[in-house]
């Protein structure tokens, strides 16, 4: 499994709700740990492997040795913010890129565990931010896209050279084209929104 860069389209995607908790679920939620730590993260979003559903994985530790951090959340909605608080934000889509966002310093999230129950948390900063954070990816919104414009402009030279690495890339057929996006989209809503 590898993480998907900007601009890849289905970062722009709205993610479908899962229907469904099953083997394959619960294969790729293993997965997606797997490459969250693998890369360094602490939050990966279903869309960023490639696939176009409402499943986030987070450990707020980055530590693979810390499984009680470890939180999965199906069809997640945020039910309340509170508060803002800017911070320092990466992300595993935007390598070597970090600015500075404005997010809710508190937040109540309600989901689907991987277990089948209802989930709720009131979490404040670093949770808040990372579910924060992940919910956007599931919405087809990218941290960059809550910058203010100067900060926008510090990091545009950056957005430049990812885009033009993918553009490269799908030109020699190491990255899929736009039609090969949507034809995988397709195919993965049958298999788990349908």
């Amino acid at each position: 499994m590898k993480v998907i860069s900007y601009p890849n389209p289905v970062l722009l995607y709205k993610c479908k709700p899962i229907t469904a908790i099953n083997q394959r679920l619960r294969d790729l939620v293993s997965a997606m740990f797997h490459t969250m730590y693998e890369t360094g993260g602490v939050g990966l979003a279903a869309n960023q492997v490639g696939y176009p559903i409402q499943l986030f994985v987070m450990n707020e530790t980055g530590s693979i040795e810390k499984p009680e951090n470890e939180y999965v959340f199906i069809n997640p909605i945020i039910l309340k913010r509170k508060g803002n608080k800017i911070d320092q934000e990466g992300c595993l889509s935007f390598p070597g890129i970090y600015a500075d966002v404005n997010r809710a310093e508190l937040i109540e999230i309600e989901s689907i565990a991987l277990d089948g129950s209802i989930q709720q948390f009131q979490w404040k900063d670093r949770q808040a931010r990372i579910a924060q954070h992940e919910c956007d990816h599931l919405n087809g919104v990218n941290f960059v896209d809550r910058l203010n414009e100067l900060s926008l402009h510090e990091i545009r030279g950056d957005l430049d050279d990812l885009q033009i690495n993918y553009e490269g890339d799908v030109r020699l057929g190491f990255a899929p084209n736009a039609e090969e996006v949507n034809k995988r989209i397709a195919e993965l809503e049958k298999q788990f929104c349908e």
